[in-house]
């Protein structure tokens, strides 16, 4: 018997995502080992709702042989015959560093290896700024998402991580058309108690900001209610506050949290939770095998948002 937490709703691309991607050119997304059946039937939706331009990466013979199981004739697709995970994932993003690919998307492959041909300076993705992921989360009946930053890459980011994780957050929003983002930093209270160090970083984190993040209103330390609810800004004294209880994201201390929160808000809403790596020299794609077909779609809409590239 399920658990009665848990969402029957399925998870939604949100329209507004994908219409803003259609203003776009869609941008070339390579993906690394390709020949599978889940990475071929994302390219083959995006590049069917006109946001993506595929580069296929893997087993030349297995890529074929997806295509064909979906009916889906690639003949116009550049493919890059490679053997391994390896060397499909360094061929891959040595791509994208070369400037014959705008997008890096994880295809049939371990993500260690992945990011490890993403990271390394033989690719030339690195610019100087962090990697960090970005959660976009959308209810399937729509309204104003929630972004969650770092729940994927991170393990335990450092002051410095997070700052990071701060700007390119700020950054997606103002690109998505949010004036000016709302951002909560985690914690299991709002005062800086010296007994819980993500509360004491917390502090130093929305005081960092306020003199160094000009587009956007920080806030921290921040239970996960004063961070949702209005209400209990209000009971607790944070009316005043203006990201408590309206923030637009929300920066954890570690992935554990972070990686829960985004599972919490797919299993038990029926969220959409579409994720980019952002600070490499292009935006890379971490897809899952647990991610249904909905979040793929929405994933390769950020992409080609992120990449802006014009028609």
């Amino acid at each position: 018997m399920n658990s009665p937490f848990l969402s029957n709703r399925a998870a939604v691309a949100p329209q507004n995502l994908l219409d803003l991607a259609a203003t776009f050119a869609a941008p070339r997304v390579a993906i690394a080992r390709a020949g599978a059946p889940l990475p071929m039937q994302a390219a083959e939706d995006a590049t069917k709702a006109g946001i993506m331009i595929p580069v296929f990466v893997g087993e030349a013979d297995a890529i074929r042989a997806q295509a064909a199981k979906l009916d889906w004739d690639i003949s116009a697709y550049a493919i890059h015959d490679t053997t391994g995970e390896d060397e499909a994932g360094r061929i891959a993003a040595a791509l994208c560093g070369a400037g014959e690919a705008d997008v890096l998307m994880k295809g049939n492959l371990h993500t260690d290896v992945f990011m490890k041909a993403a990271v390394s300076r033989d690719a030339g993705l690195r610019t100087g700024r962090r990697f960090v992921h970005i959660f976009h989360i959308s209810h399937p009946d729509g309204g104003k998402p929630i972004l969650i930053s770092d729940a994927a890459v991170n393990v335990h980011p450092n002051l410095e991580t997070r700052q990071d994780a701060i700007r390119e957050v700020a950054n997606l929003l103002t690109l998505l058309g949010t004036p000016r983002p709302k951002i909560a930093i985690l914690s299991a209270t709002e005062s800086p108690i010296p007994s819980v160090p993500s509360a004491v970083e917390g502090r130093a984190l929305a005081d960092w900001a306020k003199a160094n993040i000009s587009n956007a209103d920080v806030s921290g330390p921040l239970a996960f209610d004063l961070i949702m609810s209005p209400d209990a800004a209000a009971t607790k004294g944070l009316a005043a506050d203006p990201v408590a209880g309206f923030a637009d994201a929300i920066i954890v201390p570690d992935i554990v949290s972070g990686n829960a929160l985004f599972k919490a808000f797919v299993y038990l809403k029926g969220g959409c939770a579409a994720g980019l790596v952002t600070g490499a020299k292009v935006p890379i794609l971490l897809t899952s095998r647990a991610d249904p077909a909905a979040a793929r779609m929405a994933s390769a809409a950020l992409a080609a948002i992120t990449c802006g590239l014009p028609k």
